[in-house]
């Protein structure tokens, strides 16, 4: 959780600068780490292994409802999940089948993690990308900023879940010069997958 005392610094920064009050969500959401394992997602392209049995190994695509397909064991949830869990999970279900069944699941394409950018930036656009970036880094990809562009009023829409599994929009301000300077309460955070950046 962030300081109080950080939290109205960073207001009276924000109000100073011109921009919009973060909510306190929006500032919890920027601060939380990014998980060091990666998520498989939608359109990422996996090499099912199981030892000794080439029948059931094979290189499958994660569909659009975050699912893979097998022989035997049908459809297994992959989005979501990093490659380790995805390789127990068909274990689990292979052992109707088979004795210990030895799984493994490496990532052959990463396609599931893009941003994208809009407003006065050279190259608006989706931009999928092989790793995590940060808000800089995004509006880098998209050509940086036009010469009509508000910096600091900069956002990043995200969806999250809320706590009843619903789904909510958070507005996430990132002034340019504050997070140039580093004194603005929120960092060059890195962004999520489906994240857009939003420059007036």
């Amino acid at each position: 959780m962030i300081d109080t005392r950080i939290f109205i610094v960073a207001i009276g920064i924000i109000v100073a600068l011109g921009c919009a009050v973060p909510s306190k969500e929006a500032l919890d959401e920027a601060a939380k780490p990014v998980s060091r394992e990666f998520l498989l997602g939608p359109e990422d392209v996996l090499e099912v292994t199981v030892w000794r049995n080439q029948d059931l190994s094979r290189t499958v695509v994660v569909r659009p409802d975050g699912k893979i397909s097998l022989p035997l064991i049908g459809d297994v949830q992959a989005s979501g999940l990093t490659s380790a869990q995805v390789a127990a999970k068909i274990a689990a279900r292979l052992t109707e089948f088979k004795e210990n069944p030895n799984v493994s699941v490496s990532i052959k394409e990463v396609n599931s993690y893009f941003i994208y950018v809009m407003g006065e930036v050279l190259r608006p656009g989706k931009y999928p990308i092989k790793s995590y970036a940060t808000v800089l880094q995004g509006v880098s990809l998209a050509g940086g900023f036009t010469i009509y562009a508000s910096k600091n009023s900069m956002q990043v829409n995200r969806t999250v879940m809320n706590g009843d599994g619903k789904e909510i929009q958070l507005r996430i301000p990132v002034p340019y010069n504050a997070l140039v300077s580093g004194k603005g309460g929120v960092e060059d955070f890195v962004l999520k997958s489906g994240d857009t950046i939003v420059v007036p």
